[in-house]
């Protein structure tokens, strides 16, 4: 991963001699060069401004999405990488055959949901679970 001028981040993994190619032609330059080199190009530009100068090229370029940010990115959309379950996005099961149809998983659970079968497993007592809300110790 290398960091942009921004803080965030794109990855490159350009292995093969073409990718390598295409990665030197689009940072401007030569092949082989450093990773100190090409760490000094990306630190030029935002992460946003890399993956646009990157976007149909062979280079492989990513960029590197925050939490909030990987449901709504357009590569995760088209492949329906992530679902809303009441209003909270959570990754989709997979793997994803054109024959196969996956349950759709449960909701998040609530805050506090499972507290009291949690504590009793850890051997409170109702009465203790019950002094534990009433102090705000447990939701």
């Amino acid at each position: 991963m290398y960091r942009c001028s921004d803080g965030k981040f794109v990855a490159i993994g350009a292995i093969e001699p073409q990718f390598q190619q295409a990665l030197a032609k689009g940072l401007a330059l030569s092949p082989g060069a450093s990773r100190d080199e090409i760490a000094a190009v990306i630190k030029t530009r935002t992460r946003d401004q890399w993956a646009a100068h990157f976007a149909g090229t062979d280079a492989c370029v990513t960029p590197v999405l925050e939490l909030e940010e990987a449901p709504l990115h357009p590569h995760n959309i088209a492949r329906r990488t992530f679902i809303d379950l009441d209003g909270v996005f959570q990754p989709a099961p997979a793997p994803r055959y054109s024959s196969t149809v996956l349950a759709r998983p449960d909701p998040p659970r609530l805050e506090g949901e499972d507290a009291e079968a949690i504590l009793g497993e850890l051997g409170y007592s109702g009465e203790d679970i019950a002094r534990m809300r009433g102090e705000g110790a447990v939701i």
